[in-house]
Parts: structure tokens; C-alpha cells; sequence
């Protein structure tokens, strides 16, 4: 399926792990919406992790093709993060998960990120803020804020939290944050609803 046409899916309430998600079957077809350079740019943006007036800038000093050679770089490090995650959702982590770690590490130690003074309205009222930004000086530079998220979700996230949907072929992972930790579904609108009907449909045939 064209991921052009599709809106990516943000269910996981934790940008690591829609990071994750930007490979799913919302349907019945596998969707990759970071399946090549454009791709990634909106996922990006869809994300909240690039600025449209960054996004703009990227296009126009980066050819198609190095937009694709990151995007393929970015699919590694999302499968390769899959990995880490899978292997260790449903408990806390300790400091022995550092050392698969060092992958995700080696990419943070490129960041061209600066912090700034700027000036924010909150309600009429003005006041002065340190902002971070980012130089988008290379394509590489698309990977940083997908690294930040990463790192965020390891070190702020308890992974004791973190479930696979229970749909049947479902792939989307989020983190439970609901009272009691009673979430099963990446949605009830899709999977959950899926579910609900198998279940009508075996009690009519019992």
C-alpha cells in the first residue's frame, strides 16, 4: 500500500515506540511509511519530530537518492531497535541493557543539536525560553531526532509498561498507561473491535 496516501498511525503514546509502529498491517496490507526518502521526511513531520520549514530545506539540498539511503538507514535501526525492545517489554531494565545500547549511542554522539533563547507567548504573556534545535546540515541528520526518541523511551519509560497489541497479525506496540494496566489493543476501534466480533462469532457456534 501507498504510504503517500495513508496517515501514519501514532497509537503507542511514545514517539520510540511510533517509531516502531511506522511498519504496521493497519488493514489487511502491510504498510512502511518510511519506505523511502519522502517517506521518511513525513513521517517525520506527521511525528512532530522535523519542522515543516526544516522538512522544506531538506528537500531542496538533498537529492532523492540520499533521502532514500537514510530512510534505509533509519528501516535498520528501526528493526534493530524492534530487537532490543521485543526481547525486553514486560520488564524493568537494568544497567546490563546498556550494552546493546552502544549502536543507538554511536548515533546520538553526532547530534548537531544548540539550544537558543526565544521568546514564547503563553496567553498574552511573553516570556523567554531555552530552545533546543538541530543544524539539518546532512541527511544523516534525519536519524537524530528518531535516535533522541529512542533514547528517551529507554530512559524514561518504565518497559514493565510496554505490551504488543493482542491482535492476530497485529505488529504495534505501545506503552499501557491506562488504570490497573488493562490494555490489550494498539486500538478498540480496530483490533479490539476484530476481537469483539471472532468472539460473537464462536459463541453463535457453540
Amino acid at each position: 500500500m501507498d504510504h503517500h496516501h495513508t496517515p501514519a498511525m501514532f497509537i503507542a503514546d511514545a514517539p520510540g515506540l511510533d517509531f516502531l509502529n511506522s511498519i504496521a498491517t493497519p488493514v489487511d496490507v502491510p504498510v512502511d511509511w518510511i519506505s523511502d526518502g519522502e517517506g521518511l521526511l513525513d513521517w517525520l513531520e506527521q511525528a512532530g519530530l522535523l519542522p515543516t520549514a526544516a522538512a522544506a530545506a531538506v528537500r531542496e539540498r538533498v537529492t532523492p537518492g540520499e533521502l532514500d539511503a537514510v530512510a534505509a538507514r533509519a528501516r535498520q535501526l528501526r528493526e534493530w531497535f524492534r530487537g532490543f525492545v521485543d526481547a525486553r517489554k514486560g520488564r524493568p531494565l537494568t544497567p546490563e541493557d546498556l550494552l546493546e545500547l552502544k549502536p543507538l549511542n554511536r548515533l546520538l554522539e553526532r547530534d548537531e543539536s544548540f539550544s537558543q533563547i526565544v521568546a514564547r507567548d503563553h496567553d498574552g504573556a511573553v516570556h523567554l525560553e531555552l530552545q533546543t534545535s538541530r543544524h539539518w546540515r546532512t541527511p544523516e541528520s534525519l536519524l537524530q531526532p528518531i535516535g533522541t526518541a529512542l533514547a528517551r523511551l529507554v530512559c524514561e519509560e518504565d518497559f514493565t509498561h510496554i505490551k504488543a497489541c493482542e491482535g492476530h497479525a497485529c505488529t504495534l506496540m505501545f506503552v499501557d498507561r491506562t488504570r490497573g494496566r488493562a490494555r490489550r489493543w494498539c486500538s478498540m476501534a480496530v483490533c479490539g473491535n476484530r476481537a469483539k466480533q471472532a468472539a460473537h462469532r464462536n459463541r453463535r457456534r457453540a
